[in-house]
């Protein structure tokens, strides 16, 4: 892949970073694979060596995890950033990283107001489960 400039550059760093950021949050974060984190977890607090502790670590972090998914993309698609030589390269792994990570950031405060949502019907619910012949201007609501 040639130096990448100008809007093409945002474009392809924006499209890249998607797989990145769902590649490290799935591995890290998501039921799917929770048995290999917890395994991951374990390991990198009680492994004998330290390299092997930040081995085992890595699977655990999801912007540990991204730097590796990352260099897998870069070399996959031998995407280069500015400049068609390795300096190309390591400028698209750490900006594929950054971006991937802004992803990542902006998904995982979703979920959480997803959630603040959730408990906040589910609170309204049961209020209007505890007091269903209470006239509607006594029901709390809010």
């Amino acid at each position: 892949m040639a130096p990448l400039t100008g809007m093409d550059a945002i474009l392809w760093l924006a499209l890249l970073a998607l797989p990145v950021a769902t590649v490290a949050w799935t591995v890290t974060h998501e039921e799917i694979v929770r048995e290999l984190r917890e395994h991951c977890r374990a390991q990198s607090e009680q492994a004998r060596s330290v390299a092997a502790r930040k081995f085992f670590y890595v699977f655990t972090c999801e912007y540990c995890f991204s730097h590796y998914v990352a260099a897998a993309v870069v070399v996959g698609t031998r995407y280069r950033l500015l400049l068609d030589d390795w300096r190309g390269a390591v400028i698209g792994w750490f900006a594929l990283v950054a971006v991937a990570n802004v992803y990542m950031s902006f998904y995982a405060r979703l979920r959480v107001d997803i959630k603040s949502e959730r408990l906040d019907v589910a609170r309204k619910e049961q209020a209007v489960e505890v007091a269903p012949d209470a006239p509607p201007h006594q029901k709390d609501v809010s």
